[in-house]
């Protein structure tokens, strides 16, 4: 193949991506949370399907092995939040196209406004199998092969979140938007701007990381910081300029100027401590999110 074959595969598989990034995005949300990487994940997707050719894959269908691909990534992160050994997944089966995400938006949005947390306290195979076979309408025995497991183990995965789901075991009784999380995002604001490190460790989890994508990368910022104390330093007698803000009905902050968004602070809080932070500078990203002003 010459080199001017090779260019206009990658842009022909380019714009085949394309044609599936929405759809993936809205999996890997639904799977991970707001700000829980799912820009990553698609990414890495993308990745992946770049390299596919040279190792000698064969792809029936685009859509389905993305998902496939996305799925996987996705239960890695889960796997690595909830500190178990991670099973790393070499073949990628394919899975049959999901439908439209508009519609499965429509139907996960209809499970109730306590959704992201309620899946906070499934396991990642139940939260994974939950997602993927109730809102997305994939096949059990599909499922199960992204599992690594027996479509009837599958099947019980997907049960059990579905029963937490429904309110028919316990789960955290947390609103996405309540008073307890938005003290520890202005707590965690007010010890950045007022210097206080010994506070900002306060609030911070053990495993706690921060990420940036491209755009606050370009800025100067950093794609990616671990633990405590690094990310403290990333905030300490910072933040004047942003405020307190609900994103997409969760308690963060935001930094306008002239009145433009300019950049979104997701927080991920759990247990009174924040667990993750996201800086999001992606114009596009910044469109579709719904961000008021507290």
């Amino acid at each position: 193949m010459g080199q001017g074959e090779g260019v206009a595969d990658q842009v022909l598989l380019a714009e085949a991506f394309e044609a599936h990034r929405d759809r993936l995005r809205v999996v890997a949300q639904r799977l991970l949370g707001p700000c829980g990487g799912a820009e990553d994940a698609v990414q890495e997707a993308w990745l992946r399907l770049s390299r596919s050719d040279e190792r000698g894959e064969v792809i029936e269908s685009l859509g389905g092995w993305l998902t496939t691909v996305v799925s996987r990534i996705c239960l890695d992160q889960l796997r690595r939040r909830a500190t178990r050994p991670e099973q790393p997944t070499e073949q990628v089966p394919a899975l049959a196209v999901v439908p439209d995400p508009a519609e499965s938006v429509e139907l996960a949005d209809s499970v109730g406004a306590a959704l992201g947390v309620v899946l906070e306290t499934l396991s990642p195979l139940e939260r994974l199998a939950f997602v993927l076979h109730d809102l997305f309408g994939v096949p059990f025995d599909q499922v199960a092969q992204i599992l690594g497991s027996s479509p009837a183990a599958a099947r019980q995965y997907a049960s059990r979140g579905r029963r937490r789901v429904r309110g028919q075991a316990p789960t955290a009784g947390e609103a996405p938007d309540s008073p307890a999380r938005r003290d520890v995002v202005a707590a965690f604001l007010a010890a950045a701007r007022e210097g206080e490190f010994a506070d900002l460790l306060q609030l911070l989890a053990p495993d706690v990381e921060l990420r940036a994508d491209a755009t606050i990368v370009a800025m100067g910022g950093v794609a990616q910081v671990s633990g405590p104390e690094p990310v403290a330093r990333m905030f300490h007698g910072r933040a004047y300029a942003a405020r307190m803000a609900l994103i997409d009905g969760v308690p963060g902050a935001a930094w306008w100027q002239g009145g433009v968004l300019r950049v979104a602070f997701c927080f991920e809080v759990a247990d009174g401590v924040v667990r993750a932070l996201e800086q999001v500078g992606d114009s596009e990203r910044l469109e579709r999110m719904v961000v008021e002003p507290l």
